[in-house]
């Protein structure tokens, strides 16, 4: 399926070397950024007191943010689960003027003396404590996760392609990730478990859109004799714009609608996921395919030359190999 059909290729390999540097330049400020401001952690990761609330009609969560930040506890997530008279509230650790760690059944009291004296309706159902180990460990499965994921997508694309396409698409992947953190590293976004996932499909998405473009460079490969290795990767993603414009637009959209209807509790991982893909586009037509150039890919890189059939070997005949 086409939106729309460009009929003469685009020279995009003839800005790669700008727009490489332009890659780099990104990639180094937002390590930059985690390194010096570090990731903003939610209290999956750093601990915390997790409150379950009911009220007798649709709990107004606007009101209840303003009601708790009142009180001087800051960075609370606030959402539904279940109905809209449930809420959850998600306190990370506070501290007192000694440096002390509040206690999360003196969070909790609090918490719940502030909404009673607004709607004694409010039932607190369950008060759970995260502790820092426990943040800890899904720190370090987060990134477990991560690497496994980068290990996956290298084994399949050598399978699949060759090994200079994986390491393409491999650096692309990870400069969409790291500029996905630099992002919330330099705005200081609180970083969540939901984050976390948007990450994950980030790099499944951008490397489906990486191995479109090089399955498209594999086939003009086979078909366009006469062009060049250049020629050949500006005919590829050329003949790609209609499908990313489509695939990408589509998805973009329902991101979005997340991103402005969904409310808090979906606002930073469907930020995430728009920063993401908007990379991941830039990415695999600039960076993937510009560094599978660079690497030197070439047409016997992907196509086995021919082999003239030996003529006394034929498998084929029921008497091959008898002996007189």
């Amino acid at each position: 399926m086409e939106f729309f059909r460009i009929r003469k290729d685009i020279p995009f390999m003839r800005h790669a070397l700008l727009l490489n540097a332009f890659s780099f330049i990104t990639f180094l400020a937002a390590v930059f950024f985690i390194w010096q401001k570090g990731l903003h952690l939610s209290i999956e990761f750093t601990g915390g007191t997790v409150m379950e609330i009911t009220y007798p009609q649709t709990a107004p969560l606007d009101s209840i943010r303003d009601q708790i930040a009142k009180i001087g506890y800051t960075d609370t997530q606030i959402q539904n689960f279940g109905s809209s008279r449930d809420i959850m509230i998600r306190l990370p650790l506070q501290r007192d003027q000694t440096g002390q760690v509040i206690p999360s059944a003196q969070q909790s009291s609090a918490v719940m003396q502030v909404l009673e004296a607004n709607n004694s309706g409010a039932k607190l159902q369950r008060v759970e404590y995260v502790g820092p180990q426990v943040g800890k460990e899904l720190a370090v499965d987060g990134v477990k996760a991560l690497i496994f994921v980068v290990i996956g997508i290298m084994i399949y694309l050598a399978f699949r392609f060759e090994w200079k396409f994986a390491v393409a698409g491999i650096l692309a992947n990870l400069h969409d990730v790291v500029i996905i953190l630099g992002f919330f590293a330099f705005f200081q976004w609180e970083f969540s478990l939901s984050v976390l996932a948007a990450v994950l499909a980030v790099l499944g998405y951008s490397v489906n859109e990486s191995v479109v473009i090089f399955d498209r460079i594999r086939e003009n490969f086979r078909k366009q004799r006469k062009m060049n290795t250049r020629e050949i990767i500006d005919s590829a993603i050329t003949s790609t714009i209609s499908r990313t414009v489509i695939t990408h637009g589509s998805t973009e959209m329902m991101v979005v609608a997340m991103l402005i209807f969904g409310g808090p509790s979906l606002f930073y991982f469907a930020l995430a996921l728009t920063i993401g893909i908007l990379f991941g586009i830039y990415s695999s037509v600039f960076v993937a395919a510009a560094i599978a150039m660079w690497l030197g890919i070439k047409r016997e890189d992907l196509i086995k030359a021919d082999r003239k059939p030996n003529e006394n070997n034929r498998p084929d005949d029921p008497n091959f190999g008898a002996q007189v």
